[in-house]
């Protein structure tokens, strides 16, 4: 199991609360942020490495910041690298929501925070359009990944089937097809 030196720790937990701190928009938002940091400067994990844990972190229950971030704690500090990663991710938008909920009924109806707020939401959609194209350009490119991305971005955005059923069906279509892959070969 990994250790988590004090010097780790500390990196972990500001790096993740910086991450926390500067993202508007979710978790979805913060992918960039976290590959930038993760992945390309500190070498936590590599760029492929990323795209798995963004998979995974979709697929199980929470954000997928707050996901992401305990897996990269994790793998680099143990239990004590991903409990520091998650706190340093969720503690900034603790704070931030128990302030913003205490003035945001006074301020709700003035016209420059509501304009403010359609910048930070259109900033935010470039954020995270820029995360899909940069985990696209990751994802395989064989028939049956474009089929099941075209797929699955009908039946969310179209069809609105719940996520967590095409990402089930997904999964089980990626394992047919491992097993297919493998009959062929014997």
């Amino acid at each position: 199991m990994p250790h988590c030196s004090a010097k780790l720790a500390g990196e972990l937990f500001f790096t993740f609360f910086r991450i926390g701190a500067f993202t508007f928009g979710g978790g979805y938002a913060m992918i960039p942020l976290i590959q930038r940091e993760a992945a390309e400067r500190r070498g936590w994990i590599g760029e492929a490495e990323l795209l798995d844990v963004v998979a995974v972190a979709e697929s199980t229950p929470g954000p997928i910041a707050v996901n992401a971030a305990t897996y990269v704690g994790w793998r680099v500090g143990g239990f004590a690298g991903a409990l520091l990663a998650t706190l340093g991710v969720i503690l900034p938008s603790f704070f931030i929501i128990l302030f913003l909920s205490a003035a945001l009924g006074r301020f709700a109806a003035v016209r420059a925070v509501r304009y403010a707020f359609l910048g930070v939401k259109a900033g935010v959609l470039a954020l995270i359009l820029r995360a899909a194209v940069r985990l696209y350009r990751q994802c395989p490119k064989d028939a049956l990944s474009c089929v099941l991305m075209g797929a699955s971005f009908a039946l969310c955005a179209l069809l609105d089937v719940p996520v967590i059923a095409v990402l089930i069906g997904c999964a089980l279509c990626g394992c047919a097809a491992a097993w297919a892959a493998g009959r062929r070969q014997k």
